[in-house]
């Protein structure tokens, strides 16, 4: 199970919008939304997401749900 977190304080980029997309897409996830990530040069920037800890960065709220439908699609084995 992947985990994603979305920070509190970025959620006015449309990335709370996002995290509700995800939790409707997506099966299988551990969502989050923490009150801060501690990546404030990040959040200051644009929407973003943790993907059990990796850097998910967008320059848009469309941008972050495209990469993050690709980052937690299933791999086959």
């Amino acid at each position: 199970m992947k985990k994603v977190q979305f920070c509190e304080n970025n959620l006015s980029t449309g990335s709370g919008q996002i995290a509700e997309k995800i939790q409707r897409e997506v099966e299988d996830i551990q969502l989050e939304v923490k009150a801060c990530l501690g990546l404030c040069a990040d959040c200051a920037v644009g929407p973003f997401a943790l993907v059990d800890g990796d850097l998910i960065q967008a320059t848009s709220t469309d941008e972050l749900h495209q990469k993050l439908l690709k980052e937690l699609e299933p791999t086959t084995v």
